[in-house]
């Protein structure tokens, strides 16, 4: 503990942040799928760092939900359930309601064209899971357009547990649903450029859904 009337001094975190960054984008990109096991022997050996770093990177991204530490079974990827991810859909769909009404009610015209230029970039994307990282971006965009920090906030909260959410449609077959990720952006950028606040709810809403229904179906067996 530190001296009464003196702050403690704060240590140096930018290598536990930079192991996250790395192990994160490792779960995004699909090497380590839900249920993984992350050992921090073999991380600290992948990475050519110490143990202490893995360790904290591990932490930081279990208070992301993106891990599960359990002394029993050590860290593995989270595995979301169905009620999971129904607990997610409905609070990203309450977050995102507001959000469209204050972009909508807030933005500038500048914020409008930026997300319409965001919504572009999806079809740029190489592959599925390049899909799924720019329709998070695009999604990032429009709480950053609302102008509401708090709002904002509560979108960071949950965003990498949305991520993985999305990812299953590609475990469960939904890359005709990827595929139509492109046009349902530039919908739905339009929409907010337009300032209808029922059209852009409809369509975020019908957005939201397909997303469910994709995931809900699983694939034919082979």
């Amino acid at each position: 503990m530190g001296e009464p009337g003196r702050v403690t001094p704060a240590r140096r975190r930018g290598l536990a942040d930079e192991v996250a960054d790395r192990i994160r984008e490792a779960i995004f990109d699909g090497t380590y799928e839900p249920g993984a096991q992350l050992r921090e022997v073999e991380l600290s050996g992948d990475m050519d760092v110490s143990r202490g770093p893995v360790r904290e990177a591990l932490r930081l991204l279990e208070r992301e939900g993106l891990v599960h530490c359990a002394w029993h079974r050590g860290t593995t990827v989270t595995s979301l359930s169905a009620d999971d991810v129904a607990e997610l859909a409905g609070l990203r769909g309450a977050l995102e309601d507001l959000a469209v009404r204050e972009v909508i009610a807030r933005a500038s015209e500048e914020d409008l064209a930026s997300l319409a230029k965001t919504a572009g970039l999806t079809e740029r994307s190489g592959d599925a899971h390049e899909t799924v990282r720019r329709d998070i971006a695009f999604h990032d965009a429009v709480f950053a357009a609302s102008g509401h920090r708090r709002l904002t906030d509560a979108w960071d909260g949950i965003r990498c547990q949305v991520h993985l959410v999305l990812l299953s449609r590609i475990s469960h077959g939904g890359e005709d649903h990827l595929g139509r990720i492109p046009h349902e952006h530039r919908e739905l950028a339009a929409a907010l450029r337009t300032r209808d606040t029922d059209t852009a709810r409809s369509l975020f809403a019908a957005h939201r859904r397909r997303t469910a229904d994709a995931i809900s179906v699983s694939p034919e067996p082979g």
